[in-house]
Order: C-alpha cells, then structure tokens, then sequence
C-alpha cells in the first residue's frame, strides 16, 4: 500500500476494466481470497497490483509489477512479495535492452542497485531463492534481489527500506528519461507484450493455480497478469 500510494501520486492511473470483477475472487474451496487490478497511464502500458492469501496456510502472495510504455525505454519494475510461510522478496528491474552489450544502459540502471544486491547476497538471514524454471531466471536481471527469509521485525524493516529504494530510484530514473523516437515505440512495445507475455505464462506457479482456482479461472487470472483481456488502449500512441 505504502509503495502504491507513491505510483498513484506519480501517475494518472486509469482503472482497465477487464479486471473489475477480480476484486475479489477466491479459490474453490473458498478458504483463499484475491484481488487483482489493473491500471494504464498514458506513461505506463499495464500496472499489476494483486494480492492472494489463504489465513489458515499461511500462504499469501502479493505483486506490483509496472511496464513502461515504448514512449522511453526504462526497465520495467518488478516486485513481489509473499509468505510461504517464510518471508519471499522479489525485487529487480526488468531490462529492455542487451545489457551484454549496451553498457550505458547497464552502468546507468543497474550499477546504482549493485551495492543493495551485494548487501543481500552477503546477509547470511536471507536464503537466494532460485526458480527451477530456466525462462524465470533468465528473466531476471544480475541485481535482481529475490530471497526467502524468516520473519522478524527487523527483517521487514530492511525489506521496507529496500522496497522504497528500489521504487524511489526507479522513479528517478523515469523523470530523467529520454524518449523513444516515434518509429522505434511499436518495436519495443512488441517486445515488452511477448516478454510479459512469457513471463505470465511460463511462471511454473500457475500449476498450482489449477488446484486453487480451477483451470478456467487460473488462465483467466494469468491472461490478466498480461494484458491478454484490456480494454484501455496501449501507452506511448500504440494502437
């Protein structure tokens, strides 16, 4: 909420429809409940912001997931957070370009979050969590910060800090943009919708949707992770 509150304040955020009457939706045997809504800006071509949980299991599981439109060509934001019931934090900035031979691009977005990962990675409290789907970790960047922990007070505090961190620079870096010329945008929008696209659909979790929700509700839930069912129009003057 607290992160969300900084997007709306930042953004013109307008509701997509198509989601509407995912808030809420609960799982079969009605133990579990979600949310799950969508927002486009004329900046931003489609803004997750979800919740599921089930109390009795101690499972919930939490995302704001923000992708730019081809008007600049910022990484995208990625954040989620959970309880399994240990603590999961993912938090990463998704790139758009070949950061293997774009180094500007690198040395500009992703240096500035290297001494927060080091930080992680030498906290011996947190437990790299590492996807046994080859696509997801190769979606994920060289900082991305993903990690399971047990839940202290202290532990939250550090994850709250790195939350605001991680949202407050990319803001920053969405001020400072350059814009994309206009006969570049459609190319990138194709690749942000495929890259999103796969994302959403080769998540190994949706499995688990399946028993949850059923399979009807679970493509449902996925196609609207990806803009598969918008109704607003694309960002950045795509049709």
């Amino acid at each position: 909420q607290e992160l969300k509150q900084k997007v709306d304040q930042r953004f013109d955020l307008i509701p997509d429809a198509s989601t509407e009457d995912l808030q809420p939706y609960q799982t079969l045997d009605g133990e579990g409940e979600g949310y799950l809504s969508t927002f486009t800006s004329p900046e931003i071509d489609w803004l997750v912001y979800a919740y599921i949980g089930n109390p009795k299991t101690g499972f919930c599981n939490m995302h704001l997931t923000i992708n730019l439109g081809p008007q600049i060509d910022v990484p995208h934001l990625g954040m989620a957070l959970g309880t399994i019931p240990d603590i999961f934090m993912y938090f990463d900035y998704v790139p758009r370009r070949n950061v293997f031979v774009d180094l500007d691009y690198l040395d500009r977005y992703y240096q500035p979050v290297n001494d927060t990962f080091l930080d992680y990675r030498e906290d011996d409290s947190f437990r790299p969590f590492t996807s046994r789907t080859l696509y997801m970790r190769q979606a994920q960047s060289a900082t991305s910060i993903c990690y399971a922990v047990p839940p202290s007070e202290e532990v939250i505090e550090k994850i709250r800090g790195t939350a605001h961190e991680m949202l407050d620079r990319w803001l920053a870096f969405v001020d400072a943009a350059e814009e994309v010329p206009m006969a570049k945008r459609a190319a990138l929008a194709e690749q942000d919708l495929r890259m999103r696209r796969q994302i959403c659909e080769r998540d190994p979790a949706n499995v688990l949707g399946d028993k949850l929700f059923g399979p009807e509700l679970t493509q449902r839930l996925v196609r609207a992770l990806w803009g598969g069912d918008r109704v607003n129009p694309r960002a950045g003057g795509i049709e």
